[in-house]
């Protein structure tokens, strides 16, 4: 842990069990668990260390090469595929780190046909996985352009099509509309794969929220069936114990009816899933402005009375979104206590007046649970008008992350 008393605390036990739940509700499909992005703010290494504890040969979903280097390190015998893509100063170290690239672009084909021939690999050693572009227009080929790529694919004898993925844009959607259409194209993309004499080992789409939605991942498994695949689903927010909120009403986990995506409470953390961060720091000063007096700048909190103000070592710098400012709350001594006045770059003042007994050194949570209280990613997010994802990604990387239990 850092000299600062600022940190964030990962539960080993927590992360386990919220996967543990997901390989079970993902029945037939295999996973392949989303830990990029320094893990949803978790710390990518660590999360790996744990799932890899547990499971030496899990799917692990990183951004790029720097993160599968550091995934690498701690699953020598795990399947790492780049999510991001490999850019083409980086095939070597793809080909070296053992990771699996996703691909889509013509002109990612030759830098890693290049890098394997240059490391020796056999013919169609190399896995890649395809993606189908139906409907993010972000990533992956469009289905009219397919056969092009697929040329390029079959001109490189070293790669070899272990996978094809699409990424769905309305998952949480619970009509399904959204979601047949897109697979209704990624299956006709299929089709043109399998015509090109390519039988792709795995085929994957869908997130937590296909694997939270009863039966969501039903249709996933019939169509890898369909082409004699093995079928894989990707859960990324809901490892970490936050399950997505749907867009219309639908069954929860525990079995009751939820509401929509408008409700700040509908399907933010599921009854069966664990949160597994906990974001911490102390009160490091104290003081009793009187009634009048400001704090922080522009003065935009103003005493009522007299207050007595606590100084945390935690702002906007940490990840602390500025926009919590007189807005959000933390957990002192179990109860809520609001930020008072603005979110500096490195403090935050808040009012501590109604808990007694506050002192210099208390803990302090900003996400995470404290008695019978809790404070989550959600909570942070409906106040500045975003999501969790966001919230969680952008704990920044001084505040140390600790393994706990």
């Amino acid at each position: 842990m850092g000299s600062r008393p600022i940190w964030a605390e990962i539960s080993r036990s927590r992360l386990l069990e919220n996967y543990r739940l997901l390989r079970h509700l993902a029945g037939e499909a295999e996973m392949l668990v989303i830990i990029k992005a320094n893990g949803y703010g978790h710390d990518t290494p660590a999360c790996a260390q744990v799932l890899v504890a547990e499971n030496p040969r899990a799917w692990l979903g990183v951004t790029g090469v720097e993160e599968g280097a550091a995934v690498r390190a701690v699953a020598p015998q795990a399947h790492i595929l780049a999510m991001g893509s490999v850019w083409r100063e980086e095939a070597a170290a793809a080909i070296a780190y053992r990771l699996t690239p996703v691909v889509w672009e013509p002109s990612q084909f030759e830098p890693l046909q290049t890098a394997a021939q240059a490391c020796g690999l056999a013919a169609a050693s190399f896995p890649v996985h395809l993606e189908i572009d139906t409907g993010m227009s972000r990533q992956g080929v469009r289905p009219e352009c397919l056969p092009v790529v697929l040329t390029h694919l079959a001109a490189s004898s070293a790669l070899r099509l272990e996978g094809v993925l699409t990424h769905l844009h309305s998952p949480e959607a619970l009509d399904g509309r959204a979601n047949d259409a897109q697979l209704r194209e990624f299956e006709t993309a299929l089709n043109t794969i399998a015509a090109h004499g390519l039988h792709p080992e795995w085929i994957h789409a869908g997130n937590s929220a296909t694997i939270l939605n009863q039966g969501g991942a039903a249709d996933i498994v019939q169509i890898a069936s369909r082409h004699g695949a093995k079928a894989m689903l990707r859960p990324g927010l809901a490892l970490y114990g936050y399950a997505p909120r749907f867009s219309s009403t639908g069954p929860s986990l525990s079995g009751s009816s939820e509401a929509g995506s408008n409700s700040a409470d509908a399907f933010s953390t599921a009854p069966a899933l664990q949160l597994v961060l906990s974001w911490k720091t102390r009160i490091i000063s104290l003081r009793i402005i009187q009634s009048g007096d400001t704090a922080g700048y522009c003065a935009t909190f103003k005493a009522a009375r007299p207050t007595r103000i606590a100084l945390l070592p935690a702002g906007y710098a940490d990840g602390l979104n500025r926009q919590l400012s007189n807005r959000g709350t933390v957990l002192v001594r179990g109860q809520r206590a609001p930020i008072a006045g603005r979110v500096s770059m490195d403090l935050t003042t808040i009012d501590v007046t109604n808990i007694p007994g506050v002192e210099i050194g208390d803990e302090v949570v900003i996400i995470g649970e404290q008695g019978s209280r809790s404070i989550t990613a959600y909570d942070h997010a409906d106040l500045v008008n975003t999501i969790p994802y966001e919230i969680l990604c952008n704990i920044a990387a001084r505040v140390p992350r600790i393994v706990k239990d």
